[in-house]
C-alpha cells in the first residue's frame, strides 16, 4: 500500500492487465452479428481450400481482423500484444476455442482466393445494405421537380509504398520483392521508387454507407473497376425497391471521356462528372452558346471570382454514342507564368467542361455545379476513413488478402453507422440544396440544311519548325496554292475531316524545291536533315447555326438534401464504448480444458477426409462458460438481444 494522507491506495504484486479499451465495442458488435445469424453465416459460406495453419478455419481469421479493425490498434503486433491476456474471452465471443498466431494469420490472407474473396464480398453487399435502414431512413435528394435521387460517389485512391534500390548484375540472383503481388509501378507522387495500388470506392453520400471497394496493382483498371461498382450500386437500390433511375453517380475528370460516359449510361443510372474531351469546345452549337451571355453566373467559394456557366443542351461525345448534356464554365485566366490545375486555357479565359445527363427541368446549371463541387464530402469521408479504419495499411502482400481485410474496415463502418443511429435515434437532417427561383432564359438553335464551314485559318503551333519560319509566314495565293518566303509554290495535297466540326487541309512544298532552298536551315530547323519537304497545314470550323434568346416564365421550386450525420453517429458510439467499465472474470469450479468430441477410430484408421462440419468444428467452443465479461452502459436495445 502506498501511504496517502487523502485516499487509501493499494498496490499488488500480481500481474492483471487492463482490458483494452475498445474491448466493449468488440463485445457489443459481435453480439449484434451472432443475434442476426451472421456468425453462423460467415462460418459456413466463407471458405477456403488452404495449406498448413493448424485446425483453424476462416471464422477465426476474420475474427482477428474484425477485432483489429475495431480496435484502430496501428499495427497488427500492437493488436496481438493487447488481445493476448483476453484471448479466451474475444475467441468465445465468436464461438471459438483458440486464437490463431500472427504466422497462422499471415499465411490464411496469403492463401485467400478469388473465390472466399467474392464469397465475403456477397455477403457484404448482401448484409450491409439493409440492415438497419429502411426506404425513409436511407435520405435522397429531391429535385426542382419533386423527384428523388440516391446521390453515389465513385472514386479511386492510391496507396504507395516505397521500395529501395537493390543492386543488379550478372553476378547477382534476380531480385524477388514482396510487393510484387499487390503493388506495380503508378501514378502515384513524386518520389523515387514508389510502386502503388490503386482502391476504388463507392460511397452513398445520404448515410454514408461504403457500398463497395475494388482494388488493383498499379493503376489498376478503371473501366472494370466502375462496371463492378455500377453493379452494388443497382443491387443497392433494388434492395428498397428502387429503379437503377434514382441512382445519381458523381464521378470525376478520370471518368470523363466519351466510352466511359457511355458505359456509365448503359448502366441505366444518372451522373454528373467533370469532361476531360476539351475538343467539344469547337463543336458549332457550343460555340453558338458561348457567343450569347451566360446562362448563369457562380462565386467560387475559394478564390471568390466570378464563374460563368453556359448550358450547352445535349450533344453526342462521338459517333454511335448516346447524347449527354454539356456544361461550359470558364473563368478568367491567371498571369500567363501562372500554371492551371483543372480545365484548358485559351485566351484569356479559362474553359472547364461538366456532362451530366439530368434534364434542366430537374437541375439547373448551377444546381449540376453545386452538386460535382459536393463531392468535397466524398474527401472529407475518405479522411475520416484513414483516421477511424485506415484500411490502406498492410496487412497482406498478396492481392486477395489486402482486398479482403479493406472490406472487412468497410463493414465495420457500417456496422457504426447502423447501431449509432439505432442508439442515438437521430433525426433525418433536412437541408434546403438550392432555393427556389425562376427558370434562365431559353437559346433555340434552328435548324440548318447544309453544313457550312468558317474561312481557312493558319494551324497554330507546329513545334518542329520553332525557331523557323511559322504557318503566318506562308501566303495564300488567288490559285489557292500557298507561298512560302523563299518565293517558291506549296500545293494542297489533302483535305480531311478531322472530326465532325473541323476540317484539315495539309500543303506541300516540292522536294526539289526546299533541297535546293538558302532558307532551308531556317524554314525546316531542327528537321532539316535528310531529304524533308516543308509542310504547312490550314483549319476551318463548323460554323454555327442560327440562335435566338427564347425568355421563359414560372418559378423552379427549391432542391431538397435529407441525410443523417454520418461522423457524429460514428464518433459518439465509438467514444460511448471506449468510457464504460469492462470486467473479465474467471468463473469458479469450471473445467478450463475443454476439447471437441473425438473422431471415430473407424475414420481416424481410414483416414477419411474431414467434411466442412468436421473442420468448422475443430476449433468450435464445446462445454459451459468459463468466463464473465460485463460491459456497461449498454442501451436496452442492444441488452435484449
Amino acid at each position: 500500500m502506498i501511504p496517502n494522507a487523502c485516499i487509501q491506495v493499494h498496490t499488488s504484486p500480481v500481474d492483471r492487465p487492463s482490458v483494452p479499451v475498445w474491448f466493449a465495442e468488440v463485445v457489443i458488435i459481435v453480439q449484434h452479428l451472432a443475434a442476426s445469424g451472421l456468425l453462423d453465416v460467415f462460418a459456413h459460406e466463407v471458405r477456403l481450400v488452404r495449406g498448413r495453419f493448424g485446425s483453424y478455419e476462416p471464422i477465426d481469421f476474420l475474427a482477428l481482423l474484425i477485432g483489429y479493425a475495431i480496435s484502430g490498434e496501428r499495427t497488427l503486433a500492437d493488436f496481438f500484444e493487447r488481445i493476448e491476456p483476453f484471448e479466451t474471452e474475444f475467441m468465445a465471443l465468436f464461438g471459438r476455442r483458440c486464437l490463431p498466431h500472427r504466422s497462422s494469420l499471415s499465411r490464411f490472407l496469403a492463401d485467400v482466393d478469388r473465390p472466399c474473396l467474392e464469397a465475403f464480398r456477397a455477403l457484404f453487399q448482401h448484409h450491409a445494405f439493409t440492415d438497419g435502414w429502411t426506404f425513409e431512413s436511407i435520405g435522397g435528394l429531391w429535385d426542382r421537380q419533386g423527384h428523388r435521387c440516391i446521390v453515389f460517389d465513385v472514386d479511386a485512391t492510391r496507396q504507395a509504398a516505397r521500395q529501395r534500390a537493390l543492386p543488379c548484375g550478372p553476378e547477382l540472383p534476380a531480385t524477388r520483392r514482396r510487393l510484387d503481388a499487390v503493388c506495380a509501378p503508378g501514378y502515384k507522387g513524386r518520389k523515387r521508387g514508389e510502386v502503388v495500388r490503386t482502391r476504388t470506392t463507392a460511397l452513398q453520400m445520404h448515410t454514408r454507407q461504403w457500398i463497395g471497394t475494388y482494388s488493383r496493382k498499379g493503376n489498376g483498371d478503371y473501366r472494370d473497376e466502375l462496371a463492378s461498382a455500377f453493379q452494388a450500386i443497382t443491387s443497392y437500390v433494388k434492395t428498397f425497391a428502387l429503379t437503377s433511375e434514382v441512382a445519381l453517380v458523381r464521378l470525376d475528370g478520370q471518368y470523363g471521356d466519351a466510352a466511359v460516359i457511355a458505359q456509365i449510361i448503359l448502366a441505366g443510372v444518372h451522373l454528373v462528372t467533370r469532361g476531360r474531351g476539351y475538343q467539344i469546345l469547337e463543336h458549332p452549337q457550343i460555340q453558338g452558346v458561348l457567343v450569347h451571355a451566360p446562362t448563369a453566373n457562380m462565386t467560387s467559394r475559394n478564390t471568390g471570382e466570378v464563374v460563368e456557366l453556359f448550358d450547352g443542351g445535349w450533344l453526342q461525345p462521338g459517333e454511335d454514342f448516346p447524347q449527354v448534356r454539356v456544361i461550359v464554365a470558364r473563368h478568367q485566366a491567371p498571369a500567363p507564368e501562372k500554371s492551371i490545375s483543372v480545365g484548358k486555357r485559351i485566351n484569356e479565359w479559362v474553359y472547364e467542361l461538366f456532362m451530366t445527363t439530368l434534364d434542366v427541368e430537374r437541375f439547373l446549371v448551377e444546381d449540376v455545379l453545386d452538386l460535382y463541387h459536393g463531392r468535397g464530402a466524398f474527401e472529407a469521408v475518405l479522411a475520416d476513413e484513414d483516421v477511424e479504419n485506415d484500411p490502406d495499411r498492410w496487412c497482406c502482400y498478396s492481392e486477395c488478402g489486402q482486398e479482403l481485410w479493406q472490406i472487412a474496415c468497410q463493414w465495420i463502418w457500417n456496422l457504426r453507422l447502423v447501431l449509432g443511429h439505432a442508439m442515438q435515434g437521430q433525426q433525418m437532417r433536412e437541408i434546403e440544396w438550392t432555393s427556389s427561383k425562376e427558370p434562365p432564359a431559353h437559346i433555340v438553335v434552328s435548324e440548318r440544311l447544309s453544313e457550312e464551314y468558317g474561312p481557312w485559318q493558319q494551324a497554330k503551333g507546329g513545334g518542329w519548325a520553332r525557331g523557323g519560319f511559322g504557318a503566318d509566314a506562308f501566303t495564300l495565293q488567288e490559285n489557292g496554292m500557298l507561298q512560302c518566303p523563299a518565293g517558291k509554290s506549296l500545293w494542297l495535297s489533302e483535305v480531311r475531316q478531322e472530326n465532325a466540326f473541323s476540317q484539315r487541309a495539309v500543303y506541300v512544298a516540292l522536294q526539289e524545291d526546299c533541297l535546293c532552298c538558302p532558307l532551308r536551315e531556317q524554314c525546316l530547323a531542327r528537321k532539316a536533315k535528310g531529304n524533308r519537304a516543308r509542310r504547312v497545314s490550314a483549319v476551318r470550323r463548323l460554323l454555327p447555326a442560327p440562335s435566338c434568346v427564347e425568355p421563359t416564365s414560372g418559378i423552379l421550386a427549391a432542391t431538397q438534401w435529407v441525410d443523417v450525420a454520418g461522423r457524429m453517429l460514428r464518433r459518439t458510439w465509438m467514444t460511448h464504448w471506449r468510457r464504460q467499465h469492462v470486467e473479465s472474470v474467471p468463473l469458479p469450479d469450471i473445467p478450463k480444458n475443454i476439447s471437441p468430441p473425438q473422431r471415430s477410430p473407424r475414420a481416424v484408421r481410414s483416414h477419411h477426409r474431414w467434411s466442412w462440419y468436421d473442420r468448422l468444428g475443430r476449433n468450435a467452443w464445446w462445454g459451459p462458460a468459463v468466463m464473465r465479461v460485463t460491459v456497461a452502459g449498454v442501451p436496452a436495445f442492444l441488452a435484449v438481444k
